[in-house]
């Protein structure tokens, strides 16, 4: 499968420069072809062809009014095309139901936060021996590796982000060879707010809640910045203030995300989760609490490292009713309100806990082979049979 590895760049001056003419130059290549393409639309002449694109870029770049864009690597200008390519694709597929509705391309700004270009391996690019990436028209950006590739990249996109930060990102292939051993336990999980994950197997684990952590330093700089005045260095400086305060909650969510999935892959051969209606739930009062624990992101992490590592993964409805049904006897004991955290079950009286009793059933569904136990609270008093209640000794024989 490919993988992406993505590493902090430290350009200099004079690098920072060539990499931001080249981000122009990759939106006026994108913006001239989505224009030469809505122009057709607006005429109704017919779809003009990627292949035709690249003509005419590669004829601007001989007129003085486009003579700059030589001043860049052609790789990146002809890949921008190709993602004007498959934004199309994309709004197609859409349009026919063989993927989500996605809107159509849209003009890229020099105003957009977050700028990208991508070098492919006939670009030239290449890791020096001493641990620099070497681009094209740009020169050696010095790397923070944090971790050794696993295979030679095929291709690595430079990403300025809205925080003013360089990341490049490589694409790897990995193979079998990443299995990890077979193991017995298997798993399921229950997301949640209260908790972010409540386990099959009783062990809970608490929400870090960063978003609320880090409210007043973002309430804060976003006070300030709202204070200065529109266009000025001082509004960008702390627009940048504001955009740095929200990556620190953002990575130290991602890397929660990743310590706490690849713990979980690691010890458990099969995982199965609850398909939650995240875009629902982020449409009610407790979206910032639901975008602040990220559970896409995390059963993202789940489902692409099992495949990756040779563990099973599995999805189940949404409309299953997990808090319904008594783990221990099976029986479903109707909709219960949200405050309700322990409840005792009606038929074998059964005290158990709402979030692990929802795991215990998420992995039942799925197939795992996992037991009940863990979902009890405390044996409950079971009620005696009609025909057990009270004491009936035999009668005796008297003696006068």
């Amino acid at each position: 499968m490919q993988l992406r590895y993505g590493f902090r760049l430290y350009p200099n001056g004079p690098q920072r420069s060539a990499l931001a003419r080249a981000f122009g130059c990759v939106r006026v290549a994108f913006n001239d072809a989505l224009r030469v393409r809505e122009d057709a639309r607006t005429a109704g002449l017919p779809f003009v062809t990627s292949a035709e694109l690249s003509k005419r870029l590669t004829a601007a770049k001989r007129t003085p009014e486009r003579a700059w864009l030589a001043e860049v690597s052609s790789v990146i200008l002809q890949q921008s095309l190709r993602d004007l390519a498959t934004a199309y694709r994309n709004f197609f597929d859409g349009l026919n139901g063989r993927r989500p509705k996605t809107g159509p391309p849209r003009f890229k700004s020099k105003r957009d936060t977050r700028q990208a270009i991508r070098f492919t391996a006939n670009a030239g690019w290449k890791i020096t021996p001493g641990g620099k990436l070497r681009l094209p028209k740009v020169g050696d950006v010095p790397v923070k590796w944090s971790r050794t590739l696993p295979s030679t990249p095929s291709t690595v996109t430079v990403i300025k982000d809205s925080a003013g930060r360089y990341f490049a990102s490589f694409v790897v292939e990995t193979g079998p060879e990443e299995v990890l051993t077979p193991v017995t336990p298997e798993v399921g999980i229950d997301l949640g707010l209260g908790h972010f994950a409540v386990l099959s197997d009783g062990t809970k684990i608490d929400s870090p809640r960063f978003l609320r952590r880090a409210e007043k330093q973002l309430k804060k700089a976003q006070r300030s910045l709202s204070r200065k005045d529109q266009g000025s260095n001082n509004r960008n400086k702390a627009r940048i203030k504001v955009a740095r305060a929200h990556a620190r909650v953002t990575d130290a969510r991602r890397e929660f995300h990743h310590q706490l999935s690849t713990k979980l892959i690691r010890e458990n051969q099969a995982i199965a989760v609850e398909d939650l209606a995240v875009r629902g739930l982020a449409r009610t009062r407790l979206a910032k609490s639901v975008h602040d624990a990220g559970w896409s992101q995390f059963v993202t992490m789940l489902e692409y490292k099992a495949s990756r590592y040779g563990r099973t993964f599995m999805r189940i409805g949404r409309f299953e009713p997990t808090s319904q049904i008594c783990s221990a006897c099976g029986i479903k004991d109707g909709p219960k309100p949200l405050h309700v955290r322990t409840w005792t079950c009606n038929e074998c009286g059964t005290v158990l806990d709402r979030d692990i009793n929802a795991a215990v059933n998420v992995a039942k569904t799925a197939g795992l082979a996992v037991t009940a136990c863990g979902a009890r609270v405390r044996p409950g008093p079971v009620p005696a049979q009609r025909e057990e209640t009270g004491t009936h000794p035999e009668p005796h024989p008297t003696t006068v």
